[in-house]
């Protein structure tokens, strides 16, 4: 029987990239740190009158596995997803499925009230509701211009 490979095209198409810009410039341009992180997941982001809102699609991951905070106007939500005990009897065919640590950074569009975000998990799905600052009233002065 051949040996398991496991087929991550995006991250082909990444290393090949990679190896494109740094033949063309020189130098590599994407630092070592990202190389642990195998995958990350979809993310959604809406805004209302009155709030942000972020969705993330992290089916198969606990949410005590996850980690939200936010800083300088940056929500960051790192996570792992942890692979399922294989039974030794199955030989797998393909294997598509993303497993390891995630991390997404995303930057809110204006100011929030920190005490206030919740966070949801249902159905593989990741919602962090980030209600807005009322914006302070500014006061219009009129003046006068002299002809």
């Amino acid at each position: 029987m051949a040996d398991l490979i496991l087929w991550r095209p995006l991250q082909d198409l990444k290393k090949e990239m990679d190896r494109i810009w740094q033949e063309f410039f020189g130098k590599e341009l994407l630092t070592e740190r990202w190389e642990g992180i195998s995958w990350a997941p979809a993310v959604d982001v809406s805004e209302t009158d009155d709030k942000v809102i972020v969705k993330v699609d992290v089916p198969g991951v606990n949410p005590e596995d996850m980690e939200i905070s936010l800083m300088d106007n940056v929500l960051v939500i790192k996570g792992e997803k942890k692979r399922e005990e294989e039974e030794k009897k199955e030989n797998f065919y393909r294997v598509e499925r993303f497993y390891g640590s995630f991390m997404r950074s995303i930057p809110i569009p204006c100011e929030v009230e920190e005490d206030k975000i919740e966070a949801t998990y249902k159905d593989g799905v990741l919602k962090i509701i980030l209600p807005k600052k009322p914006e302070e009233k500014k006061k219009v002065i009129k003046i006068n211009v002299e002809k």
